[in-house]
């Protein structure tokens, strides 16, 4: 994974983008924790109301709105006979607060999973519609990762940090309201070491950010490594690579877990330090708060709520530490994210066209490099007619599989580097879906997903009867062996069609692209395992079938490749022979040394 590659977009801009359908959830359950809030400030001044006025008989310092409430009920003296009346109204305050809990997480629970819907669901269509050429340079592994782990951060600090932080401000701005209306002077001391946490909390924000972006980039690293390993746990075990792979996930598994042991100490470091300072704040308040009573400064009751509120100040503003490190974490996250999001998609030209696909089809001088690569074909020139049969025939590495690649636009073929046409159009003219659905391309590695053959095979078309599909199937000479199978077709494949043998896989993969019935055909060396018998007669039938689709057969066995009308020897990116099989096999090139080699007998070969 290219770690150094950044979103583009920022990260509120981004988030307001996920908040798409939670929005009015999210809002209603900010305006529940704000009454949640309210309702911690009104309890300490009820208390306060109690002790000073109702048993102390203190004259009342109350705003006019508070003294008409109480002049209604009997006044400050009659509540202090009846204080049964004031605990009711302690218990309506904690009535309200509790409704008011209740449906902030309920509606906050909905929105936060609202938001994780809609994050998948876009983060899943964009992947679907990104390059394959992307796909090419991340990890499937890292990608999860990102689609789960950092989704799952996200969701956290939306939901917790960032629809409490309202709450946190009113506690904050009501509590230092009270605190100076009841004593300037105590308010000012309970003041005095916040800035303190505060700047100290903001001097560690950039050490958690990196400390967590270190361990979220591991993670996407050990999950890629666990992934490839799952995958590939037959040649794993065919080569004995047991112990060798084991050492080296544990070895990576270590430096991950490190790297959170050493955050952790950054992390414990930060509470204890930020403990120590609100402990130190708080017995401030305590021992000079007793002081200024014993003076007379202060009354009981505005004692008792001062404690209280400052017990409100100094919860928030420790809440911030823990809001900064949640804010980086979120950050490392929503930036990983985004480097999916911004990531340019496939996207067709403005007047983009859908034209009939039967034509010739013909490659124009034709150059291409893959990023960061040599050049891999080089003045690619030929054109191939409508309804006959192509073969490509050409060593590793010499192009075989970029030429089809190209032709069904997996890459797009720069600009200035010659041009493919299908019935005179430029492919890149057209719509990618319809290009797409006019070819059938079996590729060198089928891949079959975790499901029953039938659902396999009937994939590419919903609408498909279990008729078409044992259709394709005897065409592909697969119909019979799934007969054998206790299942049938509701044979269950496995995971990457482990169950099934490498020929049993390639022509499952031949008879999925023939339900297609599409009239371009592209087979990349897809009957590589299976027997020259079983190649003959799925060739037989793809004649008898399909004599007018266009079919490209690229194959390193000259039988295959015998009845083609055209072949196209390629070396090195390069054309080196054009021509019909007749005409190969005496033309004393590649081709011939090829079809002599594999035309000698077992007894020939061994001399």
């Amino acid at each position: 994974m290219e770690q150094k590659q950044k979103s583009q977009i920022p990260m509120m801009k981004l988030i307001w983008r996920f908040l798409k359908g939670s929005k009015v959830m999210f809002v209603a359950s900010i305006l529940l924790a704000a009454l949640t809030a309210l309702t911690d400030m009104v309890t300490p001044q009820i208390i306060r109301a109690a002790v000073d006025n109702a048993i102390g008989g203190n004259e009342p310092t109350f705003g006019p709105a508070v003294m008409k409430l109480v002049n209604a009920v009997g006044g400050f003296e009659y509540l202090g006979k009846n204080l049964w009346i004031m605990a009711l109204a302690v218990l309506a305050v904690a009535l309200v607060k509790v409704l008011s809990q209740y449906g902030f997480l309920v509606t906050n629970t909905r929105a936060s999973e609202t938001l994780v819907k809609t994050m998948r669901d876009m983060l899943y269509t964009h992947i679907e519609h990104l390059p394959f050429s992307w796909h090419m340079k991340n990890h499937t592994g890292d990608i999860i990762q990102r689609c789960t782990s950092d989704i799952e951060t996200t969701r956290n600090f939306v939901a917790g940090q960032m629809t409490g932080l309202f709450r946190i401000m009113i506690l904050v701005v009501l509590s230092i309201v009270f605190m100076f209306s009841m004593n300037t002077m105590l308010a000012v001391i309970a003041l005095l070491p916040m800035p303190i946490i505060v700047l100290y909390s903001l001097r560690f924000h950039n050490k958690i950010g990196e400390g967590f972006k270190e361990c979220d980039e591991s993670e996407g690293r050990l999950s890629a490594m666990a992934q490839e390993n799952l995958t590939g746990v037959r040649v794993v075990r065919a080569f004995g690579r047991e112990r060798y792979e084991k050492d080296r996930f544990e070895k990576h598994n270590e430096e991950y877990t490190g790297l959170w042991v050493r955050l952790a100490k950054v992390m414990s470091r930060f509470w204890s330090v930020s403990d120590i300072l609100s402990g130190i704040q708080i017995m401030l308040v305590v021992v000079f708060g007793v002081v200024f009573c014993l003076r007379g400064e202060m009354t009981s009751g505005e004692y008792i709520a001062f404690i209280s509120y400052n017990a409100q100040l100094v919860w928030p503003i420790r809440q911030l530490g823990r809001m900064i490190s949640e804010m980086s974490k979120a950050g490392v996250a929503v930036d990983r994210i985004g480097y999916i999001i911004s990531s340019e998609t496939e996207k067709d030209k403005e007047n983009a066209c859908t034209p009939d696909m039967t034509g010739d089809i013909a490659f124009e001088h034709v150059n291409f490099a893959y990023d960061g690569c040599p050049q891999m074909l080089h003045d690619i020139n030929f054109t191939m007619k409508a309804g006959t049969t192509l073969g490509i025939l050409g060593g590793t590495g010499s192009g075989k599989s970029t030429l089809m690649l190209l032709l069904d636009r997996l890459y797009d073929l720069p600009e200035g580097d010659g041009r493919i046409t299908i019935g005179g159009v430029d492919i890149a003219d057209m719509k990618r879906d319809h290009l797409r659905k006019n070819i059938g391309i079996v590729l060198q590695e089928p891949f079959l997903f975790s499901r029953t053959l039938q659902e396999n095979l009937a994939i590419t078309n919903d609408g498909l009867t279990l008729t078409d599909i044992r259709e394709a199937a005897r065409a592909a000479c697969l119909d019979e062996t799934i007969q054998g199978f206790a299942k049938g077709y509701d044979t269950f494949v496995g995971e990457r069609g482990v169950t099934l043998s490498g020929g049993q896989k390639q022509r499952a993969a031949i008879a999925r692209m023939l339900t297609q019935h599409t009239p371009i055909m592209i087979f990349d060396d897809s009957l590589s395992a299976v027997d020259a018998e079983t190649d003959a007669k799925i060739r037989k039938a793809l004649e008898q079938r399909f004599g007018s689709a266009s079919i490209i057969l690229i194959s390193h066995r000259i039988t295959t490749l015998s009845k083609a009308d055209q072949v196209i020897v390629l070396d090195r990116g390069r054309i080196a022979e054009m021509g019909t099989p007749a005409e190969l096999e005496k033309a004393g090139g590649l081709y011939q040394k090829i079809y002599e080699i594999q035309s000698l007998s077992k007894e020939e070969v061994d001399a």
